[in-house]
């Protein structure tokens, strides 16, 4: 933040927050901060309970755990993995949340192929029935069509041989 500027919102300030509750120092090299936390109770109350939670969390200790607590979470996960799920949509429940799908991927990998397969046949055969169900008249104006393209390239070459002077003598 520049510290030429001594105006400062509510959103930037909680933005700082964090830096205030860890670097004393902080405030000082940003006037413009101290400015608005002493012209703003919002702010000033949110930084005090924040340096309250803070002072707990540094007085707070951990409790010990149990001198068996590892060996009784042992036993109990022991007991979780012996037991079975009951019945057959539990054990595919169990098998799709916990699993890797390691053992999966083959399978899926050729259903994915075999599916591909299908719809790109599929999808040839469409096609070429498409093609091959245009009627009889269609084919005919087809083949007028090739027929007539192929007399004016005949035509064509023709007038060119006949601009280039006589035919070579052989």
């Amino acid at each position: 933040m520049n510290s030429t500027n001594t105006h400062i919102d509510c959103k930037t300030c909680r933005t700082h927050m964090p830096d205030l509750l860890l670097d004393d120092s902080y405030a000082a090299e940003h006037p413009e901060l101290s400015t608005h936390l002493a012209s703003c109770t919002d702010c000033a109350t949110e930084l005090h309970d924040l340096r309250a939670t803070m002072e707990l969390m540094d007085a707070w200790t951990a409790p010990e755990p149990s001198p068996y607590f590892d060996s009784k979470m042992h036993v109990l996960l022991r007991e979780e993995q012996a037991k079975q799920p009951e019945g057959l949509w539990e054990r595919a429940k169990s098998f799709l949340l916990y699993s890797t799908g390691r053992g999966l991927r083959p399978a899926m990998s050729g259903a994915l192929a075999c599916a591909m397969l299908i719809g790109g046949g599929t999808f040839g055969l469409y096609v070429h029935q498409a093609q091959a169900t245009s009627s009889a008249t269609v084919n005919d104006l087809r083949i007028l069509d090739n027929n007539a393209q192929a007399l004016q390239q005949m035509d064509q070459l023709l007038d060119d041989s006949d601009d280039d002077g006589p035919p070579p003598v052989s």
